[in-house]
């Protein structure tokens, strides 16, 4: 293949004045890979995806598809002629046929190339069995979005783009359904582009996300340099991970790069960013760079603990009145109540030293 799968060549992407995405530069270099476009509701990621199937005009730059130009400024290819299947997040059922007739229809849109999708394991994978003989106005929302995927999935398209596609399935059976889909997806080899605000759905089912923000395409890597190593502040605060304490660069020539803070003493690691020594600049710190020893001498003030299931989130203050997020493991012994001292192991080491 001497061809990138999919090119986004300065796109410009437009519904309204409010919803529109400018200069977007996106590669998809293989076939299979699975992209995720990450940001808050009412951004433009789905007018991306409905650019991308045909149903509104390009408003600037260039689509390729296989090296074909699906659009230009000149040329619009018809939705029915792109071979590209999408995904509403509020379904679009045929109200008069019945759910596996739903199903069906996809099937008959299949272009009959590559691998095949065997129906019956689609239906099972999504636990669909049971409503295959009802019509869409007596199943949930929840099981309309996955006969919709099932739809999408049976027609073998070239480019699959899903729209919010696990927003209202239920907690218990999200997580397993997203693991079969991926899976699905890889073994058939479906190049596939999925729309969410969820980070933690972007970062475990795709190969690289988008994140999507303020009319533009702010970062576009793999999931863990994003959340690592993210780009800019309004990623950072986008992704709300952490948050930013002034320091000082003590030294970025060696190996091990220093910082210092006036509360938290000496902060050791990796500068993602080139900086000189006596620099001052904004760390961004993750509740997990913080590791909790009721030993050390350094002791914070607890003012919030928030129960989280597999952890407790500990909100600690510092002397200069800084409120610092710390995971904790909740089978810890001794649980911190509010105004107590909390130990942060010392010298604090970061693998990516975030800063801006």
């Amino acid at each position: 293949m001497d061809y990138n799968f999919l090119e986004i060549q300065n796109g410009y992407f437009k519904a309204s004045e409010k919803n529109k995405v400018n200069n977007v530069n996106l590669l998809i270099k293989n076939q299979g890979e699975i992209i995720s476009l990450l940001g808050p509701s009412g951004v433009g990621k789905t007018t991306i995806l409905r650019t991308l199937a045909g149903l509104q005009k390009l408003n600037g730059g260039k689509i390729l598809l296989k090296g074909k130009i699906l659009a230009s400024n000149d040329i619009h290819i018809e939705p029915e002629k792109r071979n590209v299947a999408l995904s509403f997040q509020d379904n679009s059922l045929f109200p008069n046929y019945k759910i596996i007739d739903n199903i069906n229809f996809g099937k008959k849109r299949s272009n009959g190339d590559g691998k095949s999708i065997d129906v019956n394991e689609v239906i099972k994978l999504l636990h669909i069995e049971s409503i295959l003989e009802k019509f869409p106005h007596q199943i949930s929302a929840g099981e309309a979005q996955r006969v919709s995927l099932a739809r999408s999935l049976v027609s073998k398209p070239d480019l699959l783009l899903l729209d919010e596609p696990f927003s209202n399935i239920d907690q218990s059976l999200k997580e397993e359904i997203q693991v079969s889909v991926k899976k699905l997806l890889k073994r058939i080899n479906l190049t596939t582009i999925i729309v969410t605000h969820d980070s933690y759905e972007a970062f475990s089912i795709a190969d690289k996300c988008g994140i999507i923000l303020n009319q533009e395409l702010k970062q576009y890597d793999i999931p863990y340099n994003v959340h690592h190593e993210p780009n800019s502040v309004a990623v950072a605060n986008f992704l709300n991970k952490g948050v930013f304490i002034d320091v000082d660069v003590v030294d970025s020539d060696c190996a091990v790069h220093r910082l210092k803070h006036k509360s938290l003493g000496e902060i050791r690691g990796k500068l993602s960013n080139k900086f000189s020594s006596g620099s001052k600049v904004r760390l961004l710190l993750q509740p997990e760079d913080l590791i909790h020893d009721d030993q050390s001498p350094l002791k914070l003030e607890v003012v919030d603990r928030k129960f989280r299931g597999t952890n407790f989130v500990y909100t600690l203050k510092t002397a200069n009145g800084e409120h610092l997020p710390v995971f904790v493991h909740s089978h810890h012994i001794h649980q911190h109540e509010k105004s107590e001292k909390f130990g942060i192991k010392t010298p604090i080491y970061i693998d990516h030293l975030v800063c801006f």
